[in-house]
C-alpha cells in the first residue's frame, strides 16, 4: 500500500506514539490535583506548552489546548468578532477557499448580523496582500486566512497580511493547520495575532491541537467549566494526547529543512510525471506550495471512480469532489480559484510525507495513467471531446 493522504491525517511517529503510551500508563493523575501524580501531570503539561510555543516563536502562557484545528478555528474567529461586536465592529474578511471550519463560523456570524466579506482567490491559489488592505474598512474586526490551502496546497503571503493588519489595527488570524510543521511558522515575525494547529497533521494524535493567542487578546470561551487553561476551556486535559503533540511537533521542526528538501523533490517528480497526461492541469501555483501537496484535474473523468480505482492498486489519495459527504457539487476550493464543474469533478490531491520512496512515487505516476486512459475510455464527456462535439478546457 502506498499512502499519499498525508493532508487529511498523518501516520504517528514513533516518537509520539511511544511518549503518548507512557503517559497513558504512567502519568494518569488529574492535572488540577494537589498531589504528586498530579502535580506531575501538571508539569508534563506545562512543558509541552513551552515546548510548542518555542516552536513557533511564542509565549508559552500564549498556548491553549484544544481538540484540534476546528475547535481552534471557531474560538479565534468567535472570541475576536465578540471584542469586535463590543466595540461596534462587526465586519469579517475571509477567502473563498478557507476550510469549513472558518466557512461555517462566519455563516453563524452573518446570522447573527456580521458582514462576511469574502475575497476571491486567482487562479494560483493565492490571496493578494494588498486586495485585503483594500476590503478593510473602519468597522472590520478580524481577518481570517488560512496559512496554506488544505486541498491544493498554496502558501499564502501570511507576513505582508498579518503587517497590514497590523498597521490598521485588525486582528489577524490563520488557520494554519497544513502548515505548522511542514514549513516555518513564527507567530511574532509573521505578524499574527491568533493560530490554529492540529497534531495529526504533522504526526501526532487526533483529537489534540491548539490555539495561539497573542497576550491582552480576550478569549470567549467555547467549553465551560473548571479553571482548566486558565479559565479559557473547561474540561480536564488529555495529557498523553498534549505530550505526543509536543514531541511530534518537535521532532517535526528539528528535520523540517531536511524533510521539506526531500519531500519537495518527490513532490517535483510526481508533477512532472502527471503533467505528462493529455488535458490535465495542476491546481494552484507550482513552485509556491507545501512541500508534500500535489493536486491535478483532469479532464473527462469523474474524481470518486479515480480514487476507486487507485484504490484497488493499493494507492490512498483523495479528491476535491465532495463526494464523500453526499453531495454533487465538486470542491470549493476548486471553485474558487476558477475550475468549472467538470473539470473540478475530476481532481486528485496527492499528499507525500518524508518517507516515500522514488520507486513509490513512479508507481503512483504509472498507476494515475493508467486509471485516468481507462476512465476516458468509456466516459461519453471524453468521447464528444474527442470527437469535437465539446471544447477541450484543459
Amino acid at each position: 500500500m502506498i499512502y499519499a493522504d498525508n493532508a487529511a491525517t498523518t501516520k504517528m511517529s514513533k516518537t509520539a506514539t511511544d511518549i503518548m503510551i507512557f503517559h497513558i500508563k504512567e502519568t494518569y493523575g488529574n492535572p488540577s490535583s494537589l498531589y504528586g501524580i498530579g502535580q506531575k501531570a501538571k508539569e508534563v503539561i506545562e512543558e509541552a506548552r513551552s515546548d510548542i510555543a518555542g516552536v513557533i516563536g511564542a509565549d508559552p502562557k500564549e498556548i491553549l489546548f484544544t481538540s484540534g484545528g476546528s475547535e481552534a478555528d471557531n474560538q479565534a474567529i468567535i472570541s475576536a468578532a465578540r471584542l469586535g461586536e463590543r466595540k461596534g465592529k462587526k465586519h469579517i474578511i475571509s477567502t473563498a477557499f478557507e476550510h469549513h471550519a472558518v466557512l461555517h463560523t462566519l455563516n453563524k456570524l452573518k446570522d447573527e448580523g456580521f458582514e462576511i466579506t469574502l475575497l476571491d482567490v486567482h487562479e494560483d491559489g493565492i490571496v493578494r496582500a494588498e486586495e485585503v488592505r483594500e476590503a478593510i474598512r473602519d468597522d472590520t474586526c478580524l481577518v481570517t486566512v488560512m496559512y496554506a490551502n488544505n486541498e491544493i496546497g498554496t502558501i499564502q503571503p501570511i507576513r505582508e497580511i498579518g503587517k497590514i493588519c497590523r498597521e490598521k489595527g485588525v486582528l489577524f488570524h490563520t488557520d494554519a493547520v497544513q502548515a505548522v510543521g511542514h514549513i516555518p511558522v513564527n507567530v511574532e515575525e509573521d505578524n499574527i495575532d491568533l493560530l490554529s494547529s492540529s497534531a495529526h497533521k504533522y504526526h501526532g494524535p487526533k483529537g489534540v491541537g491548539f490555539l495561539y493567542a497573542k497576550k491582552g487578546i480576550k478569549l470567549t470561551n467555547l467549553i465551560e467549566g473548571g479553571a482548566q487553561e486558565k479559565g479559557r476551556r473547561g474540561g480536564t486535559e488529555n495529557v498523553p494526547g498534549i505530550a505526543a503533540m509536543a514531541a511530534a511537533l518537535k521532532e517535526a521542526a528539528a528535520n523540517m529543512e531536511k524533510n521539506a528538501a526531500n519531500v519537495s523533490k518527490k513532490r517535483d517528480r510526481l508533477i512532472a510525471g502527471l503533467k505528462e497526461i493529455p488535458h490535465s492541469a495542476i491546481n494552484g501555483d507550482e513552485i509556491n506550495r507545501l512541500p508534500g501537496n500535489v493536486n491535478f484535474c483532469f479532464e473527462g473523468i469523474e474524481g470518486e471512480s479515480l480514487l476507486l480505482l487507485l484504490d484497488d492498486k493499493g494507492i490512498q489519495a483523495s479528491s476535491g469532489s465532495a463526494c464523500t459527504s453526499g453531495s454533487l457539487d465538486p470542491s470549493h476550493v476548486l471553485l474558487a480559484i476558477g475550475r468549472v464543474h467538470d473539470v473540478a469533478h475530476g481532481s486528485l490531491r496527492l499528499s507525500l510525507s518524508e518517507d516515500i520512496t522514488d520507486e513509490e512515487v513512479d508507481e503512483i505516476i504509472n498507476s494515475v495513467k493508467e486509471v485516468v486512459e481507462y476512465l476516458r475510455s468509456f466516459s461519453p464527456i471524453w468521447r464528444d471531446l474527442m470527437a469535437g462535439k465539446k471544447e477541450f478546457i484543459l
